[in-house]
């Protein structure tokens, strides 16, 4: 039983930092910013990282690691299979702004970068795809989706 509090806890918790770090590293970003401001919002995807890795083991160890509800309430609600193929597709689409903070960070502080426009719309189709996953959520706690 506390095991599977923890796991909840964790899993509750990463929900919150990814939410968080996204949303500031949308609010952050402008059409050209400093290395210096490149850097910041780098820690805040590191943040996000994080978030969405420990979301993920302990997801998946709640899933299958036979705490809480048995794995085959989740296995057998296509409900679930859109909330992890929404999150797994929000982390592809995350790839690409990573690689460019996590290279542009670096050199003179100063030095002011653009910002492609790919970035500003993954960031947002993220978000957007990020808060459907809550009404997933609470479909499948209410049953719905089960075979």
């Amino acid at each position: 039983m506390t095991t599977e509090i923890i796991l909840r806890y964790l899993h509750f918790i990463s929900i919150f930092a990814i939410v968080g770090s996204l949303v500031s590293e949308h609010l952050l970003l402008k059409k050209a910013m400093t290395r210096k401001e490149i850097k910041r919002i780098a820690v805040i995807d590191g943040v996000y990282g994080m978030g969405a890795l420990t979301l993920l083991a302990a997801g998946l160890t709640l899933w299958l690691g036979g705490f809480g509800k048995p794995s085959v309430f989740h296995t057998q609600n296509f409900i679930f299979h859109i909330k992890v193929t929404l999150f797994a597709t929000i982390g592809i689409l995350s790839i690409y702004p990573t690689v460019f903070f996590t290279k542009n960070r670096k050199g003179n502080p100063e030095e002011v970068v653009p910002i492609p426009k790919a970035i500003v719309m993954l960031l947002r189709i993220e978000l957007l795809l990020l808060f459907i996953i809550p009404l997933l959520a609470g479909l499948m706690a209410k049953g719905i989706g089960s075979f």
